[in-house]
């Protein structure tokens, strides 16, 4: 994958659409994370695609965002939350509570039950 990658930005001419996979090479994320940035609003792709049709990015749009501090600054904000609420669900779901702000089935953190 990482010599197909390595040639697509290296392309003198990008094309105009590009999927999730080259979007995420062209962000510098990784691809799990186009997912994330679609659904809290970050990224649209182009058109309406149906939830499991292949999604296409405009490359002039990613060009521009990915000079975007604020905008980075968004991503990398709604990665984290996205990673940390899910880490945090299977924590629950395994019943390993090792953080003192962590809550347990009662839906309060140890800081709250103290």
């Amino acid at each position: 994958m990482d010599q197909e990658r390595e040639k697509f930005l290296n392309l003198r001419e990008k094309p105009a659409r590009v999927t999730a996979d080259e979007a995420a090479w062209i962000l510098r994320c990784a691809m799990h994370d186009i997912p994330i940035l679609v659904s809290n609003g970050l990224l649209k792709p182009l058109g309406h695609p149906a939830d499991n049709a292949t999604k296409f990015f405009a490359y002039d749009t990613l060009q521009e965002l990915k000079h975007d501090i604020k905008w980075l600054a968004r991503v990398t904000d709604a990665v984290s939350e996205h990673w940390k609420f899910k880490n945090a669900r299977k924590s629950e779901s395994t019943g390993q509570f090792s953080s003192p702000g962590e809550s347990d089935h009662s839906g309060k953190s140890a800081m709250q039950r103290a």
